[in-house]
């Protein structure tokens, strides 16, 4: 048998991030999602080293390179249309699901089991890291853009601080964005 899971996922550097708005540099799911999984990694990291906790920052990396799996067959829906009321906010959902599991059916079936708990995982505490990541990669993409002098970006950079602060819970997203985020207002030169 063979198999298009791999060609299918390769098409993640085809899906363009923030079509709605002006970028200075074009973002894809591709790059976005390896950020998303470096930042989980590292929060996992802050949480255990800082804040007592154990968690395993490989599973939450490897689960985050995932996250976004389902836009390569239904694209990047923008935020404001997937959460425009609940009722979109649901059939978009449910969609990603349909996309992955589609994806999930062109693995061979002895992959399945290996694959289908990285593209939906169980533990909420891992789902919940992730998605402080993912909004963690959207605030640098809007403070990078705004640094670039593209003030699109300015609006959507206070409402994704807002969400980042309201994780009060995970203190290792406060450490992350106290220690790391402000260099992304740098040029290269000014960070040497």
């Amino acid at each position: 048998m063979k198999s298009h899971f791999f060609a299918y996922l390769s098409r993640m550097k085809l899906i363009r991030r923030w079509s709605l708005m002006r970028n200075v540099l074009p973002e894809n799911i591709q790059e976005h999602t390896l950020q998303v999984a470096m930042i989980a990694h590292a929060l996992v990291l802050i949480g255990n080293k800082y804040f007592g906790k154990q968690n395993d920052p490989k599973e939450v990396a490897l689960v985050a390179l995932y996250h976004d799996v389902g836009e390569v067959v239904i694209g990047d829906l923008p935020t404001p249309v997937k959460y425009f009321n609940p009722e979109i906010k649901t059939a978009y959902f449910a969609i990603e699901e349909v996309a992955k599991n589609k994806l999930l059916s062109l693995l061979p079936p002895d992959f399945v089991p290996d694959y289908a708990p990285l593209f939906s995982p169980a533990d909420p505490q891992v789902r919940k890291l992730i998605k402080a990541a993912d909004k963690i990669a959207a605030y640098a993409k809007c403070v990078e853009e705004i640094a670039a002098g593209n003030g699109e970006f300015a609006k959507a950079e206070q409402s994704i601080k807002k969400e980042i602060d309201s994780y009060a819970d995970l203190p290792e997203v406060g450490w992350f964005m106290d220690h790391f985020m402000e260099s992304f207002r740098l040029t290269i030169d000014e960070m040497d």
